[in-house]
């Protein structure tokens, strides 16, 4: 097969404000098992979403934005619904900022002789592929970016608001995660920023540029989104799948505690996964778990051991149609840390 044969049908992300899920909702609030779970999820968003003084924090770990969730993301920031969010690098670079440049993912399936597809240059994620060479032109694209700022240490957080303003005047596509976060001020944090294409263009930036250089502090990443936590009456997390964002943007209570602020602790809590708890980690453990650390109330949280790509849509669809959005405050944490 050639690279044309394999990149033909693009993934088509689904719009999950052209349906309204609340009788699938309804329904699955009357059943068992996930479908309970997961009704009782939606409902947890809602009540943050309705809390006035609640700071919402999407967490993204995993692949669903490539594969068909990417919309729905960029549509709780259009839609004023998230105030920060902790991502890994492939969600918000390797996907999200991917395609604002143009590119796209591809349906693909896992049953194909990988030796193959890498003499193409096409990457899989399960039954996903993405075009290597686009990729890489998403890699030097960062390595531009980084070139035109003054060489200093950033946040990640500091470095994705560049990269959102780069695309208000250059996006092939409008409207993605990281263009809608700057507009909206909306903060983002990519703990481990080199794993994905940021960290290839940052090492030829730096590689070419060895006296000065822009560089990314992970620690300060740690502490502005702590100066959120400690800034907020209250918050709320819905995260999708877990790992380091997850426990990121749970460890502000602790790293509150440490610099002597008491904050209170995540009063809402849903976290979507496959994860199993039986190994001790459930993607930085259960919900329930980390109240023993300091970090979830107990009284608003669900997990939902679902694949996200089934059940997000459905649960954002059903609040989107049903919260009550109206008036709900604007936080805009990104200009308290730019000091503004």
């Amino acid at each position: 097969m050639t690279k044309k044969d394999l990149l033909k049908k693009v993934v088509t992300h689904v719009d999950a404000t052209s349906y309204d899920s609340t009788q699938i909702i309804d329904s699955m609030r009357e059943m068992s098992f996930t479908s309970r779970d997961t009704a009782r999820a939606a409902d947890i968003l809602k009540m943050m979403l309705e809390d006035r003084d609640c700071t919402t924090m999407l967490t993204l770990a995993g692949s669903t934005s490539a594969g068909g969730c990417m919309n729905v993301y960029a549509d709780m920031i259009k839609h004023n619904m998230i105030d920060a969010v902790v991502a890994t690098g492939a969600s918000i670079v390797d996907m999200d900022f991917f395609e604002a440049l143009g590119y796209k993912h591809y349906q693909g399936t896992p049953f194909v002789d990988d030796h193959m597809l890498r003499d193409n240059y096409v990457d899989r994620i399960y039954d996903t592929y993405i075009d290597e060479e686009e990729l890489q032109n998403c890699d030097a694209t960062i390595k531009a970016i980084a070139d035109g700022l003054e060489p200093r240490p950033y946040s990640s957080r500091e470095f994705i608001r560049e990269m959102g303003r780069w695309l208000t005047k250059h996006a092939k596509k409008k409207d993605s995660l990281v263009e809608l976060a700057f507009r909206h001020d909306v903060p983002v944090f990519v703990p481990a920023f080199s794993d994905c294409s940021a960290g290839f263009g940052l090492v030829m930036h730096q590689h070419e540029n060895p006296e000065k250089h822009v560089s990314i502090d992970s620690v300060k990443d740690f502490y502005e989104i702590t100066r959120i936590k400690m800034a907020a009456k209250t918050s709320g997390l819905f995260m999708v799948g877990g790992g380091v964002p997850k426990n990121f943007a749970q460890d502000t209570v602790v790293c509150a505690e440490c610099l002597g602020t008491e904050v209170p602790m995540h009063k809402y809590a849903v976290q979507i996964t496959v994860a199993d708890v039986r190994d001790g980690a459930c993607s930085s453990s259960t919900l329930k778990e980390a109240s023993s650390w300091g970090k979830v109330q107990t009284t608003h949280e669900q997990m939902v051991y679902a694949e996200a790509t089934t059940v997000v849509p459905l649960i954002f669809s059903y609040v989107y149609h049903n919260a009550d959005l109206k008036d709900r405050p604007k936080y805009r944490w990104a200009k308290m840390l730019d000091g503004n």
